[in-house]
């Protein structure tokens, strides 16, 4: 089914370019057209706030050059720009690119996470900043790891998670996904670099992780990122009793040992393409939803920018799994439920 038909049957006009919804109770895909690569999400009060990479593939500045740029949405669905977290690079980062933030709120501070790299930078690293208000601007705390100091190649990718009070770092991208408890403030890591522990293998990058019940669900991708329509993402999941796992795909291998992947979530279709990078949140019923990128398939550039755009869906649960649509990006659906809460 075309968009435009799956739009129409379930009541949704026709709606204008740049454009995202019809009706009071509908929206499309992409919820937000311009380039938003590698999404985190924050809820605070009624509002939820999105989290992007900065990727300085072209000279010059522009509305997709933003060092860390930000979205503000009263409903996962509008999403408008509401600055970019620095206004600067920190001075502590080495590289150009400022990647696939992680974003929690520790007391009435936002703590931002920040992947400091470039294909193939030798030592890269994740930073921190931190701001009273989840728009920014943001003020350079220095640097939370490096992956010589931490011994965790390609140390990208930050997602925080609080467990029983207890805050910890999860990151890593192809060469392992590690997790370290934090300091209470977010600042710097409450243990020393040994003191790390290995969650998933090889060939996943972009952890999130979600608690429903008594399991520990790990959410990550496989595949490339940015050779545009060529892209091979793709999201894929394993479950555990605990937050340090031991993560098991559904056959029931652990995501630890050579040769097991995630079960996959969610994979590409012929109108998009390439999905993965996501974050979860939950709306104001308690309804699970996936915040992700994706390309659109006969629009995935910019000049050379790869144009990931950002993508909702609903998450479902069966059998004690996550089940997204029919595994692929939909085209749209109904508009999470009321204002956020706290």
């Amino acid at each position: 089914m075309h968009r435009r038909e799956f739009l129409e049957t379930v009541g949704v006009g026709v709606l204008a370019v740049g454009g995202t919804r019809g009706r009071q109770d509908a929206y499309r895909n992409p919820v937000y057209d311009g380039v938003f690569p590698d999404p985190d999400v924050l809820r605070v009060g009624s509002t939820y706030y999105a989290y992007g990479t900065y990727h300085p593939w072209t000279e010059g500045e522009g509305p997709d050059r933003e060092l860390i740029p930000i979205l503000r949405s009263p409903d996962l669905v509008d999403w408008e720009p509401v600055g970019p977290a620095f206004e600067e690079p920190p001075a502590w980062s080495r590289y150009r690119g400022l990647w696939a933030p992680g974003v929690g709120r520790f007391g009435d501070r936002i703590v931002l996470y920040y992947s400091d790299s470039e294909f193939g930078a030798a030592n890269p690293g994740i930073g921190v900043a931190s701001a009273p208000d989840p728009a920014g601007p943001f003020e350079p705390r220095g640097g939370l790891l490096r992956s010589e100091a931490v011994g965790v190649p390609n140390s990208i990718d930050p997602a925080v998670v609080v467990r029983e009070a207890t805050p910890y770092l999860f990151w890593g991208s192809h060469q392992g996904i590690y997790g370290i408890e934090l300091a209470a403030d977010g600042l710097s890591t409450a243990v020393p670099p040994d003191e790390k522990f290995q969650v998933v293998g090889d060939g996943v990058e972009a952890p999130s992780l979600v608690e429903r019940g008594d399991s520990v669900y790990f959410l990550g991708s496989r595949g490339t990122c940015c050779a545009g329509p060529d892209s091979t993402y793709r999201v894929v999941a394993g479950r555990a009793e605990a937050l340090r796992g031991p993560y098991r795909n559904r056959e029931g291998e652990r995501l630890t040992a050579e040769g097991a992947t995630g079960t996959t979530v969610l994979e590409s279709d012929d109108r998009f393409l390439g999905p993965g990078h996501c974050a979860t949140v939950r709306d104001a019923a308690g309804d699970w939803w996936l915040l992700y990128h994706a390309y659109e398939a006969g629009n995935p550039w910019v000049g050379d920018t790869p144009r990931r755009v950002l993508m909702l869906d609903p998450v479902r649960w069966e059998d004690g799994w996550p089940v997204v649509g029919d595994g692929t990006p939909s085209a749209g659906g109904p508009v999470p439920a009321g204002e956020a809460e706290t």
